[in-house]
């Protein structure tokens, strides 16, 4: 039996309306009837994961921020937290001004915007986030970032991908979240490891772990869950190493995926 279940968010547990189905909702409250931990795994700042963990009525520790912090839901606590150097934080500050490129961060569960533009500002509504303006993020480079967020056309981001690769190798995480949304963690800042960080603090063997996403940021969770769960609408790289393809995230992929996995098994076991 599955005793732990990570599932991301936009594209994976939420519709394209950000919204999710009442037959996942079900799903998933049957399964924490069952006992099972069902957690989410998202790229989003903590203040917004916790928003649909509340609305699902899961007390659980959740990953967020691409996995530099597990905070848990019931007391706030942080389990887990990775966060980028000063000394990269600051190179890629440098390499957002020097090219003029969107760049956000993120520091104590606040996101911060050099200025107040289109970007910044449909972000923060789709995340239902507030944010603040600092002109200058040097002055926040010392503490170290939870994460950054370049936001600009994916023919830039492709061509800075590589580049951030090759100047830090090893030393950072790096990920695209959407199309447009190019993302940088500390290198153990990562969904996968996250998700193995805190099986082995619940006392859950990885081969009883389920891992559902869609995008190129679930790579490592679809790897470190003992099942790893694509959905249907999700970039043909992350179906290719998935065990399984799960329907679209319009289509009730995560309660189907819940109920094949987990539900009917047990009904199984019980008949």
């Amino acid at each position: 039996m599955y005793k732990l279940i990570a599932i991301d968010l936009d594209g994976t547990l939420l519709t394209d309306e950000l919204t999710i189905t009442p037959r996942t909702i079900q799903a998933i409250q049957k399964a924490v009837e069952l006992g099972t931990v069902v957690t989410i795994a998202t790229g989003r700042m903590y203040p917004s994961a916790k928003q649909f963990a509340q609305q699902l009525g899961i007390q659980v520790p959740v990953i967020t921020y691409q996995g530099a912090i597990i905070k848990n839901i019931a007391d706030d606590e942080v389990l887990y937290e990775r966060l980028i150097p000063a000394d990269i934080a600051q190179q890629l500050v440098n390499i957002a001004k020097e090219r003029n490129l969107h760049l956000q961060v993120y520091q104590d569960d606040i996101l911060y915007g050099a200025v107040e533009n289109d970007k910044l500002i449909a972000y923060a509504e789709k995340s239902k986030v507030p944010y603040q303006i600092e002109p200058d993020f040097s002055k926040l480079t010392n503490q170290g970032f939870t994460k950054v967020i370049f936001i600009e056309e994916p023919e830039i981001l492709d061509t800075l991908q590589d580049e951030i690769c090759t100047l830090f190798g090893e030393r950072a995480h790096v990920a695209k979240s959407f199309v447009n949304y190019l993302e940088v963690t500390h290198p153990e800042a990562n969904k996968g490891s996250a998700l193995l960080h805190l099986a082995s603090k619940l006392g859950i063997d990885r081969t009883e772990t389920i891992g559902i996403g869609d995008n190129h940021n679930d790579v490592e969770l679809i790897e470190a869950a003992g099942l790893g769960i694509a959905m249907g609408n999700g970039v043909q790289a992350l179906k290719e190493i998935a065990d399984y393809t799960s329907l679209s995230n319009n289509e009730d992929g995560v309660g189907h995926a819940i109920e094949k996995f987990v539900l009917e098994p047990v009904g199984a076991m019980i008949e």
